[in-house]
Formats: C-alpha cells, sequence, structure tokens
C-alpha cells in the first residue's frame, strides 16, 4: 500500500502542478492516466460503480470545482483564476489500493476560499492524529468535527459522504464519519488502513447529486473543500502511506508517532 500510496503522492503534485487558468478538468485527468500507465499502477477509479448499480465511473480522478464537494467527472470545464478546486485519486499496486486527495486555489484565490481550505486540510490532521490501536473510530470523526467548529463557526461539515477502510478494496469496512462522538464507533485494531477525508462548505453542509449521478453538489451553490489521506494505525504509531513523508512533518507537529514500516 505504500507503493500504491506513493505513486498516489507524485501524481497528485503533477496534476496540480498543471491546474492553471485555461486547462480544463479533462486535461488533468488525461495527464493522471498517463503517469498511472507509467508507474505500472491500476487506477482505482475507472469503472468504479458498474457492479452495484451506479454509471461506471469514467475517469481516473474526480475534480471537484467551487461548489462541487465530490465525484466530479472531468469534462470541459475550463479552470479559471480564483477556483477552488479538489482533486480525488486513487489506484492500486500489486493488488492494494491507497486514496487520497487535495485541494487548492487556481491562481489568487479570496481570503474566504484560502481559510476554508486551510480548516479542511487541519481538520484531515486532527483526525488522524486521533487514530490509534484501540481507540475508536468516533474518536476521528469527534477529532474531525471538532476542528472544524473551533476554528472557524459557521463552516458546514459533510455528515453523508465518509471516510472508509482500504485494503485489497478500495472501500473496505468500517465507514469513518466526519462527525461524531469521542468513544463511539467500531474499535481500531492494529494494521488497519483508513482513508480519512473531511469534506467542509463555506455554507451548509446539505448536499444534491447532479443528473450524472456522480457529481455532488452543495445545495445551497457554497464553496467545499475536500482533503484525504490513507493512515495504516500501528501499535508504534502512525504511518501516512499516501504523504511523500509518510506523515511525519505534520505527526510530529502535532505530538503524534510517526512509525513506518520501511520506507
Amino acid at each position: 500500500m505504500r507503493a500504491a500510496g506513493l505513486v498516489v503522492a507524485s501524481i497528485l503534485a503533477t496534476v496540480r502542478e498543471a491546474a492553471k487558468p485555461g486547462v480544463t478538468t479533462a486535461d488533468l485527468d488525461g495527464l493522471a492516466r498517463e503517469h498511472i500507465a507509467a508507474a505500472g499502477a491500476i487506477s482505482s477509479f475507472l469503472g468504479y460503480g458498474s457492479s452495484f448499480g451506479m454509471p461506471a465511473y469514467p475517469a481516473v480522478t474526480c475534480i471537484s470545482v467551487n461548489d462541487e464537494i465530490v465525484h466530479g467527472i472531468p469534462g470541459d470545464h475550463v479552470l479559471v483564476t480564483g477556483d477552488l478546486v479538489s482533486v480525488d485519486f486513487a489506484v492500486s499496486v500489486n493488488g492494494w489500493h491507497a486514496d487520497s486527495a487535495v485541494t487548492f486555489g487556481v491562481g489568487e484565490v479570496t481570503a474566504e476560499r484560502s481559510a476554508l481550505n486551510e480548516v479542511t486540510r487541519a481538520a484531515m490532521w486532527d483526525g488522524i492524529t486521533s487514530a490509534r490501536v484501540g481507540g475508536r473510530i468516533g474518536d476521528i470523526s469527534h477529532a474531525v468535527e471538532t476542528s472544524v467548529r473551533n476554528r472557524r463557526a459557521g463552516y458546514g461539515v459533510v455528515a453523508e459522504y465518509t471516510g472508509h477502510g482500504i485494503g485489497r478494496a478500495m472501500h473496505e469496512a468500517p465507514d469513518v464519519p466526519n462527525v461524531g462522538r469521542a468513544g463511539r464507533g467500531e474499535l481500531i485494531t492494529k494494521g488497519v488502513c483508513l482513508a480519512i477525508e473531511p469534506m467542509v462548505t463555506l455554507g451548509s453542509a446539505t448536499t444534491a447529486n447532479l443528473d450524472d449521478e456522480w457529481t455532488v453538489v452543495t445545495r445551497d451553490g457554497s464553496v467545499a473543500a475536500h482533503w484525504e489521506h490513507t493512515v495504516a494505525v500501528l501499535p508504534e504509531g502512525l504511518w501516512v502511506l499516501t504523504a511523500e513523508d509518510g506523515g511525519e512533518a505534520e505527526l510530529g507537529a502535532r505530538g503524534a508517532r510517526f512509525a513506518p514500516l520501511a520506507d
């Protein structure tokens, strides 16, 4: 999974660098496709959904712009200065999956959008550092929700879409909600890998689905941000499989233990 995580981290960085005014979201997806092939990996997203009655997902990335929260399908949308863009991306290597998402501005963005993005990123890391062997999934949920509420009142924390377990399949048990109570939920056992992914809005957290059956938007039109990492929870500490440094810097800054098996 670390091998897959490093591919995800590298390709997300490449896509982010290419996201300039005038570029389409389809252009970015095409770039990701090229790099997946070069890395010898397999997209976790392409074709997903057909086995449970959804339209087969047609792309290797989910690219959500402004009021799109998650699962945005790349297409002819042209990026402009000021857009807030979330890119969700996952691959498998030798049958093991890793999943991550980043949000970034195109050119200069407003202070309001920049603050939303940082609050969401910080909430992800606060959720990650609350995970421990012997703890509960609700500890993570509570940490994410509390992080947002404490940093900025009036933001919406999306509850309908959650993080998840991950390993041989992209989506495994348990679900990892972004709201909840500490001490509740499934027990976290050693070696479990979790995709922790807060989605936060500038307004209401109420969502709607577009006619493509995939794209999730804010019902009130407010802008959203989305961050995600795949994390291994080990007896010795945490290993962030989709961070280039394994999460060492962010974990250390928060007083959490960094415990790579090998890197």
